[in-house]
């Protein structure tokens, strides 16, 4: 081919493009308009949304994120606007395809790290517990340090720090101990056979009463609940203002204090143990009745 003619050619091609060019300009600085526009609303939508959500008392990370998803939903919509305006709308749904492709894949491969992220966020907007409060899963007990977005630390009563996955958070059973401001103690006793159990529940319920740290608006309860192999056994109830584990611990102790105290003061026993022991050759034989020697020797042992 002659350079001429293939000069030519290439002139021709690049009027071709220089009039389609001006033929698409309008669309292009349209375009470029909506891109400029989409990205003005998404800063501002950013900083109000930082905002508006800072009202309802969230962390600053799911601020953050949720800020900011906003904002790429406004750009990948100008994104597909701008397409669409350029005539460009195969592109448009191949940039969709991709994008869910793209996004199914991140979905297997970080399934676990987004099931935690997603049920932070959700905690987060949710706030079954916040930090300070005491919560009880089935594993562990203890106060909240900090929420993130994937984990929560729980620092236990025994001075150690658990990291908790969100998602374990999210889909088991939560103890929020701190919620209500209030607690039941149960306090487990037994008292002898012998014992008149009328008796027994008024001193009771009168020495339980007596404690200063006790919610007075709601009564102290005694059951007795069954015959023990040694005693009968009772247990009593009563409600207190639980601030932290330390409040627990103390008026266990306070109740225990009282109860024996008053069980003493009233003549009421709380027994051993008891075994009965067999030293007999044959059974039914007692120990009264036994050779010396043998008493001797069963008595040494």
């Amino acid at each position: 081919m002659p350079f001429n003619e293939a000069l030519d050619k290439l002139w021709l091609k690049v009027l071709g493009w220089a009039d389609a060019l001006v033929v698409s300009l309008p669309n292009l600085v349209l375009a470029f308009a909506v891109l400029v526009i989409a990205w003005a609303l998404g800063n501002a939508a950013f900083r109000g949304s930082q905002r508006l959500l800072g009202r309802w008392q969230l962390g600053v990370g799911v601020r953050h994120l949720l800020s900011r998803l906003l904002q790429f939903v406004i750009l990948g919509g100008a994104i597909l606007v701008a397409l669409s305006v350029m005539g460009l709308d195969r592109a448009a749904l191949s940039f969709l395809a991709g994008a869910g492709i793209v996004g199914l894949a991140l979905g297997f491969a970080f399934q676990d790290l987004a099931a935690n992220f997603i049920s932070g966020v959700v905690l987060a907007i949710r706030k079954p517990f916040v930090m300070g409060d005491i919560i009880e899963t089935d594993t562990l007990m203890g106060m909240v340090q900090t929420i993130d977005l994937r984990n929560t630390t729980v620092r236990t009563f025994d001075g150690r720090h658990a990291i908790v996955p969100n998602r374990a958070l999210f889909e088991n059973t939560i103890f929020n101990c701190s919620v209500c401001g209030s607690r039941r103690l149960e306090l487990a006793c037994g008292v002898s056979y012998g014992e008149d159990l009328g008796v027994v529940q008024s001193v009771a319920t009168k020495a339980l009463e007596s404690l200063e740290e006790r919610d007075v608006t709601t009564p102290v309860a005694v059951h007795f609940t069954g015959f023990g192999d040694s005693s009968i056994d009772f247990v009593a109830h009563l409600w207190f203002t639980f601030r932290s584990q330390a409040d627990l611990l103390r008026i266990r102790s306070e109740a225990v204090k009282a109860l024996k105290r008053a069980f003493d003061e009233a003549g009421i026993t709380i027994p051993f143990p008891i075994r009965t022991l067999d030293f007999g050759i044959k059974g039914g034989t007692t120990l009264a009745e036994m050779p010396v020697s043998l008493r001797r020797n069963s008595t040494d042992h």
